[in-house]
């Protein structure tokens, strides 16, 4: 056992569990498991063996604890995910006075069944829940799922929509749902998230200039960076939809004739033999042209300089002479390219099967000049040490403009709460746990710039029509929209803070304690605290995006757009948000239903 602090912010103390020197005890503890639950685990299931010795050494040590503290104070002990539910159930089934509460972030079957396209939120009661884990050869996880689950004393989740996926799937009625928090930063300057956005949009031209190398033909201060990151799940995540929409976008941007060119990342990890000599080649093309550049301008600087002290204006044919000029051309032929920049950073291994790649060649993305969308897949996820694009996943997400998430599958969605937090305007969709709590909170998200594609009620190919409309509607805007949009984005981000959603677990934990001893603890009777019941108003002033705006062209003058935001006043906005946010969000006000503070119970 190794006890510590967890490097991360707050520091909090962590008790680590070897697995790998108890795991002699594996076959006696799985023998002890099964006479408990009549569980069986396969032997080459490494993962649920795993769970066996882990959860084994939780029941032992919650039993050495409890006979330690002899009932003063109590233990709580909150179990997340099937791989940590065998400790539990030893828990339960050894009596320890302890206080469990389990939470799933998904359920097992959920994944597995979504993951097969299958129209699995329309047929939630119409599956056989033991074949189709028996098919999938994951029956023993699923019976440790439901038996964790049945066993706690408070079952919750972490959103609505994966509450009613547990009902079915799992056959119990979460107690409490709680909602994934993050831990906000807020800068004392209120515009300090603009300038990091400016600071790593930066950075990120600085990639796009050595990747498109010979092919930029096109504005980079009219250029957009769109995004989608997360586990490689093609289907649960949205990927197949996202580029169904990006084509589609392509050919409107074509059609209109616009001016604005998307570059679109696709961060998701995946089996590569590293980065190709393509992408490499380009970002050192990249640093030659740079040094090239500066040995000329610093030629030029002085023979300027030179000229001034005498009182002259330089002949400027005559300022650069013909080594300058040969030197330049050098250059400008080394930029020359006779393929098309390549659409992924990294050597894939089975790059014929793997499904981004075969829609992008369906599709036709290939990063030609005509193409106003052009498409870069990373297949690894992002570190500051990288040759390539030298940024942390935070600094990535700060420099871009739009993060897109149209899953069908996230029971929560920690991706665009992250952008929402940074002041990052994101697409997500009312299937995944974040997008349904925006929709409770905030009455016009898209004006916070939230966009929230109907997955559940609309047919693949409306769906696709929508995410397209919102991404076509946010390449219209005008720099000071987008600003705009920013602002009110970070704004939300109170409503993600633990400071708020900490309740919830405070609420489960006081519910655990009430139900394992209620001679001691004792609740009123009462719902458990509402997620609902405080939205967000919509700005007083005209949303920043045009395709909810009166004009019928995609062109509009800057003229026109300083009209359309004529009325908005950033401060006074903020103040009634402030206000409105303020009554129910304090910490002082207890959540519906939440009478008694810890330590106000009748003991």
């Amino acid at each position: 056992v190794f006890f510590g602090r967890w490097l991360i912010e707050g520091s909090p103390y962590v008790l680590l569990f070897d697995i790998g020197s108890a795991a002699w005890n594996l076959d006696r503890w799985k023998g002890e498991f099964w006479d408990v639950s009549n569980i069986g685990i396969p032997f080459h299931d490494r993962e649920a063996n795993d769970a066996v010795i882990f959860g084994s050494l939780t029941a032992w040590f919650l039993k050495e604890l409890s006979c330690q503290f002899d009932d003063k104070p109590n233990i709580i002990a909150h179990f997340h995910e099937w791989q940590a539910g065998v400790g539990l159930i030893l828990s339960r089934s050894q009596k320890l006075p302890v206080a469990t509460i389990f939470t799933t972030h998904a359920t097992l079957l959920g994944r597995y069944l979504c993951a097969a396209s299958i129209d699995f939120y329309n047929n939630l009661d119409q599956f056989d829940i033991d074949k189709e884990a028996g098919e999938r050869q994951i029956y023993h996880r699923y019976c440790m799922e439901r038996a964790s689950v049945h066993c706690a004393h408070v079952f919750t989740t972490v959103s609505q929509i994966t509450a009613i996926e547990a009902e079915h799937m799992l056959k119990r009625n979460p107690d409490v749902v709680t909602p994934n928090g993050l831990n906000i930063k807020k800068f004392s300057a209120m515009h300090e998230f603009q300038n990091l956005h400016s600071m790593y949009k930066a950075r990120i031209q600085e990639f796009i200039r050595g990747h498109f190398y010979g092919h930029l033909d096109f504005s980079l201060e009219k250029t957009l960076f769109f995004f989608i990151a997360g586990r490689y799940e093609f289907s649960n995540k949205g990927a197949d939809m996202f580029l169904e929409a990006l084509s589609r976008l392509n050919f409107l941007l074509r059609v209109h004739k616009t001016d604005v060119t998307v570059v679109v990342f696709f961060i998701m990890p995946a089996k590569t033999n590293n980065f190709n000599v393509e992408t490499l080649k380009g970002q050192a093309v990249r640093k030659q042209l740079w040094d090239t550049a500066q040995s000329v301008k610093e030629k030029f600087g002085k023979k300027l300089y030179n000229a001034l002290l005498k009182g002259e204006i330089p002949d400027l044919n005559k300022i650069l002479d013909r080594d300058d000029i040969t030197i330049m051309k050098r250059a400008i032929f080394s930029t020359q390219r006779h393929c098309l920049p390549p659409v992924t950073t990294h050597n894939m291994i089975d790059d014929g099967n793997d499904p981004i790649l075969n829609t992008i060649r369906r599709i036709g993305l290939f990063n030609n000049r005509t193409d106003r969308v052009k498409v870069i897949l990373h297949p690894e996820f992002l570190s500051s040490t990288s040759p390539l694009l030298p940024l942390d996943y935070e600094e990535f997400v700060r420099g871009c403009h739009l993060g897109v998430f149209p899953s069908y599958y996230e029971p929560w969605g920690y991706t665009p709460a992250e952008c929402t937090v940074m002041g990052i305007p994101s697409v997500t969709t009312n299937l995944s746990g974040f997008g349904c709590f925006m929709q409770e909170h905030v009455a016009d998200p898209a004006a916070y710039g939230i966009y929230i594609v109907d997955r559940r009620f609309r047919s693949p190919d409306e769906s696709c029509n929508q995410l397209t409309q919102f991404l076509y509607g946010f390449c219209q805007q005008s720099r000071r929209q987008r600003i705009i949009q920013r602002n009110r984005t970070e704004r939300l981000s109170d409503l993600l803070d633990w400071r708020y959603l900490g309740r919830y677990y405070m609420h489960a934990r006081h519910l655990a304690l009430s139900r394992t001893f209620p001679d001691k603890f004792e609740m009123e009777p009462s719902a458990p605290p509402k997620t609902e019941g405080f939205r967000y108003p919509r700005p007083s002033s005209v949303p920043p995006s045009p395709s909810v705006s009166q004009h019928s062209s995609p062109h509009h003058s800057e003229d026109e757009d300083e009209d359309e935001d004529e009325r908005y006043d950033e401060d006074e906005e903020a103040e009634r948000d402030r206000q409105n946010i303020k009554s129910p969000f304090s910490l002082g006000v207890l959540p519906q239903g939440k009478k008694k503070q810890h330590g106000e119970y009748r003991n």
